[in-house]
Formats: structure tokens, C-alpha cells, sequence
């Protein structure tokens, strides 16, 4: 049977949420706003938060709404909206937020769950594209609701986590992307996590996007071609290789569609170069491996 063909639009318009998640250095922050930009080309509203505080990320998307959110703002805001705002300021300006998410694991992670929760459920938007956690911390702040209804059993903060696990068993509300380059490392380490986000959290994994691919066909160089440049023809057509094999060898562990991105030859990505990556993407269609 020959691979199915899957449009990018038919995956922005199946959720409501999307968190990609990724090892340090794979590019998920170039993957985020990508991903933004090419939902908004195809009409929709869409918002990007970033957890990180990474500023680099409003660069790259340029004209699309940024909300940076840490847990001292979303806990502040949390406060707020429960009628405590003078205990919110007071709190932030004493340093006590950070406090109470040291003594409480996990209470950081959710109160930012429970925002993005709240971004998803306005009507302002139509998707949220969300520049996530490490793919190590990725475990653990999407686990943060289980863990702590298993240890609150009532009050607000056990509502919170009860509304945050529903929003993550519903793919049409909340998928996650994982990011990862076609090198050994990061594909083992993208296979692990994806298997410990589905067995542990239950949450639906949308398209892996492999990023940084070098393809092409096989170089040979001539006969008088120089002696260097025989061996740049050699290390790229080896580099080639690797990502063909890691790319397969990722295909058959994992049965989902994937999103190439090209390497892009330059140091410092700016918003034409995503704009570049997000019309390819519209105008591709994503690989899903026959099952």
C-alpha cells in the first residue's frame, strides 16, 4: 500500500491546542513559530505563547500576537480571577509565588496549564500554538495535573487539575508536536518521549517534525574537481545519508505523519526565512507511514 498523503490544514483544523515539545538545540522555538505562521496563512486567529522567555520567538512570527507566561504570571492571574487580587500583588512583589512552587510541586506547571486551558476555551482565538517545555520537562508538566489530583483531593486546585486533564485526553482540544533532527540522538530520545507521553499522560501526539533535513540527490564531484571540495561532497553526501536512515529508521518505530524541514543555510533565522518554511509546508503534503 502506498504512504497516505495528509494536509497540514486538516491537522490545524482538527485541535484547538497545540504544545510542541522538543530536546534543547532540535529548533522547537523555529518549529513553533513555523507551525504559527502556517496556520495563520491558511485564515485562522492564531495566538503563540511561549513558556521559555525566549525573545526570539516574537521575532520570528513578527506580526502575530506573542503571550509570554511564567508561573508567577499565571499564578498571579489564577489568584485574580478568584476574587485574591490583592494577595496576587502582594505575593509577586515578595517573592512568595516562587516559594509556593517550590513547596508545592507541580502547582507551577498546572497553574500554566490552567492558562493555556483558558486561552483554549476563548473565543478570540482559533488556535494556540504554545513554544513548550524541554522534552525532559515535557513529561513532567503535562503529568502535573495526575499527579496532583492524586495528592488534592478538593478545593480549586483539584477543579483545575481535573479541567487541565480533560483538555489533554481530547485531541480535538490539545495534540502535541514533538520536534526533533534526523541524528541518532535526537530521534532515540524523540521515540522515548513519545511513548512516555502517550503510556503516562494520555495525550494525543499530532505530527513529529524533523527538523534541519539536508536532502537531495548524491553529489560527485569531477574528475579535476579539487581536493577539498571532493571532501565537502563526501561529508554532505554521508550527513545525507544518516538523515535518510534516521528519518526511516524514526518512520518504523513510530506510525505517525511527519513534517520535514529543510536546513536552512544561515545562522540566524529571521520571519522571511519562516515565512519561506510555512508556504512549503502548505504547499507540501506531510508523509504518514503506511501502517
Amino acid at each position: 500500500m502506498p504512504p497516505k498523503r495528509l494536509d497540514l490544514r486538516e491537522f490545524f483544523a482538527a485541535t484547538r491546542l497545540v504544545i510542541v515539545a522538543g530536546k534543547g538545540g532540535v529548533g522547537k522555538t523555529t518549529v513553533t513559530a513555523v507551525l504559527a505562521r502556517a496556520a495563520a496563512q491558511t485564515g485562522l486567529r492564531v495566538v503563540v505563547v511561549e513558556l521559555d522567555g525566549k525573545p526570539a520567538l516574537g521575532r520570528l512570527v513578527d506580526d502575530l500576537p506573542v503571550i509570554r507566561l511564567t508561573a508567577a504570571d499565571a499564578l498571579a492571574d489564577y489568584l485574580e480571577t478568584h476574587g485574591l487580587k490583592r494577595v496576587a500583588k502582594r505575593l509577586a512583589t515578595s517573592g512568595v509565588i516562587e516559594v509556593v512552587s517550590t513547596a508545592s510541586p507541580g502547582i507551577d506547571d498546572i497553574v500554566v496549564l490552567g492558562k493555556l486551558k483558558q486561552l483554549e476555551r476563548s473565543d478570540d482565538w482559533d488556535l494556540v500554538v504554545v513554544d513548550g517545555p524541554a522534552a525532559g520537562h515535557a513529561i513532567t508538566f503535562l503529568l502535573s495535573a495526575r499527579s496532583l489530583l492524586d495528592t488534592v483531593r478538593s478545593g480549586p486546585v483539584h477543579t483545575q487539575a481535573t479541567d487541565v486533564l480533560e483538555m489533554l485526553a481530547d485531541p480535538a482540544r490539545c495534540q502535541v508536536v514533538l520536534v526533533a533532527l534526523p541524528e541518532t540522538t535526537p530521534v532515540n530520545e524523540l521515540i522515548e518521549t513519545a511513548y512516555a507521553l502517550e503510556e503516562r499522560v494520555g495525550v494525543q501526539l499530532g505530527p513529529v517534525v524533523i527538523n534541519g533535513v539536508d536532502e537531495g540527490d548524491p553529489l560527485s564531484p569531477g574528475p579535476n574537481t579539487p581536493e577539498p571540495l571532493v571532501a565537502a561532497a563526501a561529508f554532505r553526501n554521508a550527513r545525507r545519508a544518516l538523515h535518510r536512515r534516521e528519518i526511516e529508521r524514526l518512520g518504523n518505530d513510530l506510525a505517525f505523519a511527519q513534517i520535514h524541514l529543510p536546513h536552512v543555510p544561515t545562522a540566524d533565522l529571521d520571519a522571511d526565512d519562516i515565512r519561506f518554511l510555512a508556504n512549503l509546508l502548505l504547499t507540501d503534503q506531510l508523509l504518514e507511514p503506511t501502517t
